[in-house]
C-alpha cells in the first residue's frame, strides 16, 4: 500500500479551452522540456478528453504538500514562459482560449484519470499512455485511443509506461534547481 502522505507521482494536467490539436500537442512537449531542465524524466498520456497528462514518477519521499507546491511552482513558471497560450486560471471564463495548466491533481485526496481508464464520453475514449515521439510526430491526440482500439495497441506496442517506475526521482535537487531558475 503506498504512503498517501508521500506521493509516488507528480501530475500536470494540460486542459485546452478550445479544440486545437496542434496546441494540445505542442504545450506538453514544452512542459517536458522544462521538466528536463529540472532533471526530471516525464511520461505522457492522453486524457481521453481534450488534453494530456504529463507525469513524473517520484521516489515517495517528498510530503504531499511539498509535491503540490512544487507542481504549482513549475506550473506558474511554465505559464510565465507563454502567458498568451497558458494559464493557471481555474475559471473557464477567465482562461480566454488558453490552455489550463492544472496542478491541483497533486493535492491530498486529489484524483486524475488513471492510465487505461475508459472515459464516459462519446466513442469511449481511453486515457492511455503514449510516447513522446508519438506526440511529437502528431500521431496521437487526446482522444486517439478508444475502447475499440486499445487492446490492439497494447498488443502492438505493449505498455509504454512499463519502465516508468524504475526512473523514480527525488524532488530535492529539482526543487533547488527550480529556486535557481526563478531568480
Amino acid at each position: 500500500m503506498p504512503d498517501l502522505d508521500h506521493p509516488d507521482i507528480c501530475v500536470f494536467d494540460l486542459d485546452p479551452s478550445e479544440d486545437d490539436p496542434g496546441g494540445a500537442r505542442a504545450r506538453p512537449i514544452e512542459l517536458r522540456d522544462l521538466l528536463d531542465e529540472l532533471s526530471l524524466p516525464s511520461w505522457i498520456k492522453t486524457t481521453g478528453s481534450k488534453g494530456f497528462h504529463i507525469v513524473v514518477p517520484l521516489d515517495g519521499e517528498t510530503p504531499v504538500n511539498a509535491v503540490a507546491r512544487f507542481a504549482n511552482t513549475v506550473g506558474a513558471m511554465f505559464v510565465k514562459r507563454a502567458p498568451d497560450r497558458l494559464t493557471q486560471e481555474f475559471s473557464k471564463a477567465d482562461r480566454r482560449g488558453r490552455i489550463y495548466v492544472d496542478t491541483g491533481r497533486n493535492g491530498y485526496s486529489a484524483t486524475f484519470a488513471a492510465a487505461y481508464t475508459v472515459r464516459a464520453k462519446r466513442g469511449a475514449p481511453v486515457s492511455a499512455p503514449c510516447t513522446w515521439k508519438e506526440v511529437e510526430r502528431g500521431d496521437v491526440d487526446p482522444q486517439t485511443f478508444t475502447i475499440r482500439n486499445m487492446a490492439a495497441r497494447v498488443d502492438a506496442v505493449g505498455d509504454v509506461w512499463n519502465d516508468m517506475w524504475r526512473r523514480r526521482r527525488s524532488l530535492k535537487s529539482a526543487i533547488e534547481k527550480l529556486k535557481r531558475l526563478k531568480r
